[in-house]
C-alpha cells in the first residue's frame, strides 16, 4: 500500500463522494488491523474528541484566513501565499457574492504545489513544440507548430484544462521562445535547455499572464474542501485529517460563510505535543512506536526514489501514487540519503538555475542546489528518521518541532528505512471511526451544509 497521508490529487467530485469513497476506508481499516491500543482506550480516547467543539481550537496566526480570489491571476496568487509564508488558501468566487452557502463563495484550496505543477506542465508543452522539429514549426506557424506540441504529450492535462489550447501555446512558444533562439538551432537541445526562456514566457507572455486561479484550481483538484462548523466536534475534524486524507479543514460558522479558521495536520500534531504530561497523553506516548503497532506501513510497502534519478520522475511518482513525499535512497543497498516532498516541487520555479534546465536534473543536483541556496534554517532533502525504539512522544515532537509530513523509520546502521510514519498516521492513533458517524453528514435539500457531527 503506497503512502497516502496528505495528498489527494484528483479526488471526487464532491464531499459525499470522498465519504462514499471506499479506498479510505482501505487505509483505515488497515490501521485498525495493525492498531494495537486497546480497544477500551480507544473508545475514551474517540469519546472525549467527540464531545471537544471544534470552536476550542486555536485559532490561526493573526487570527484570520488568508484567502485567494479566484479571478486573481496565478502571479498574484503566487505573491499573497509567498508573503504570507504559506503554502496553500482557500479559493474565494468574490468578495460580492452574497449567500450563507458556502458552496457558492468557495471553489476549493489553491496549494502551491499545484500552481507549478501547471507551471511544468506548460512548459512540458512547451519543450514539446520546439523538439517536434524547428523547420516544421517555422513552416507551419505558430498555431500549428502548437498543435504539434500538444500531439507529443497529449492535449489533455491542465494546461488544456485551463483554457490554455494548444495553438495558444505554441503561439507564445514560437514567438517568445524559439524565434529568440533561432530556427536553424538543435530543437531537441533547445527543449531540454528552454527553461530560462519559457520563464520569461510565463511572466511575460499570453495566454500565461492571463491565468486566473478559477482555471487552475478546476483543473488541479489538489485537495477536498470540505469545510466543518464550529460546533462541529474535534473527532470529525481528525477523521478528515486521517481516515479521509485532507490535509487541512476549513470551518465555517453557521449561517455565514465566510471561513474563521483553517485546521491542519500539522496544528493537530503541534496540539497533540501540547497535551505532554496530561495522563491521557502520556499513557500512550510513553510507550515504544512498535507496542503501538507503528509503523503501520513496512519497507516493502514505502515508494523510493534513487538520488540518481529524474527529479520531475520523484514528483511524477507522487502524483502517480497519490503520495506528499520519498525517501531519497543511493547505493547498491538502496539506504536512506536523502528525503524529497511534494512541497519541494516549489523551488524548482523559485530557482533560477534549476527552473533553466528542469528536465534534466537529476533528485541529487536538485537536493544540493535548493539546500545550498536557502539562506534559512529550513533543511530540504534532509530525511527526518526515528528508530523502532523510539517512542510516540518522541516521534510526535520531531514531526512537531521541525515542521514536516513524515518521519522514516530506520535500523540497522540508521539508514536501512524499515518503514514511514505520517501525520495520518499518528493522529489515527488515537481514533477509530464509530459506526454511522457520517451518515447524517449531507442533507440533499440542505442549502448548507457542514459537518455536524
Amino acid at each position: 500500500m503506497a503512502e497516502t497521508e496528505d495528498l489527494d490529487m484528483a479526488g471526487p467530485e464532491g464531499p459525499k463522494d470522498i465519504l462514499m469513497d471506499p479506498s479510505y476506508s482501505s487505509y483505515f481499516d488497515m490501521v485498525q488491523s495493525r492498531k494495537k491500543l486497546p480497544m477500551s482506550l480507544q473508545e475514551t480516547l474517540t469519546d472525549a474528541f467527540a464531545r471537544i467543539p471544534v470552536s476550542s481550537f486555536p485559532q490561526v496566526p493573526r487570527g484570520k484566513v488568508i484567502e485567494i480570489q479566484a479571478d486573481q491571476s496565478v502571479g498574484e496568487a503566487i505573491k499573497i501565499l509567498s508573503d504570507a509564508n504559506i503554502l496553500s488558501a482557500p479559493v474565494k468566487v468574490t468578495d460580492e457574492v452574497k449567500t450563507v452557502d458556502w458552496r457558492e463563495r468557495y471553489l476549493g484550496i489553491l496549494d502551491y504545489s499545484a500552481i507549478v505543477l501547471w507551471v511544468l506542465e506548460g512548459a512540458e508543452f512547451a519543450a514539446a513544440v520546439l523538439a517536434t522539429g524547428s523547420a516544421t514549426a517555422a513552416g507551419v506557424g505558430a498555431g500549428a507548430a502548437g498543435a504539434l506540441g500538444a500531439l507529443a504529450v497529449g492535449a489533455t492535462g491542465p494546461v488544456a484544462a485551463a483554457g490554455i489550447t494548444a495553438a495558444a501555446v505554441g503561439a507564445a512558444v514560437v514567438s517568445g521562445v524559439a524565434a529568440g533562439k533561432g530556427m536553424s538551432k538543435d530543437a531537441a537541445s533547445a527543449a531540454d535547455k528552454m527553461g530560462e526562456d519559457f520563464y520569461k514566457v510565463l511572466l511575460e507572455e499570453e495566454p500565461f499572464t492571463s491565468t486566473t486561479v478559477r482555471s487552475v484550481v478546476k483543473s488541479y483538484r489538489w485537495a477536498p474542501f470540505i469545510p466543518v462548523s464550529a460546533d462541529s466536534s474535534m473527532l470529525c475534524v481528525l477523521l478528515l485529517l486521517s481516515k479521509y486524507r485532507l490535509r487541512n479543514v476549513p470551518v465555517v460558522e453557521r449561517g455565514e460563510p465566510c471561513i474563521t479558521n483553517y485546521i491542519t495536520q500539522s496544528a493537530v500534531i503541534k496540539g497533540l505535543e501540547r497535551c505532554k504530561g496530561r495522563d491521557w497523553f502520556d499513557s500512550i506516548s510513553a510507550h515504544p512506536i512498535t507496542e503501538l503497532g507503528l509503523p503501520f506501513m513496512s519497507s516493502d510497502e514505502v515508494i523510493s526514489i534513487e538520488n540518481t534519478e529524474l527529479v520531475l520522475e520523484a514528483f511524477k511518482k507522487m502524483k502517480d501514487n497519490q503520495i506528499g513525499g520519498l525517501p531519497v535512497v543511493g547505493g547498491p543497498e538502496k539506504k536512506i540519503v536523502g528525503s524529497l516532498s511534494i512541497r519541494d516541487i516549489r523551488y524548482l520555479l523559485l530557482n533560477h538555475d534549476l527552473f533553466s534546465n528542469f528536465r534534466q536534473v537529476t533528485v541529487g543536483d536538485f537536493i544540493n542546489t535548493v539546500a545550498g541556496g536557502l539562506h534559512t534554517t529550513q533543511k530540504v532533502g534532509v530525511a527526518v528518521t526515528c528508530s523502532l525504539d523510539s517512542t510516540l512522544e518522541e516521534v510526535i515532537h520531531i514531526l512537531a518541532s521541525k515542521s514536516v509530513h513524515r518521519i522514516y523509520v530506520v535500523a540497522g546502521d540508521g539508514k536501512e528505512i524499515v518503514g514511514v510514519i505520517t501525520l495520518r498516521d499518528v493522529i489515527s492513533c488515537f481514533i477509530y471511526e464509530p459506526a454511522n458517524f457520517f451518515d447524517n453528514y449531507f442533507a440533499a435539500d440542505s442549502a448548507e451544509v457542514v459537518v455536524s457531527n
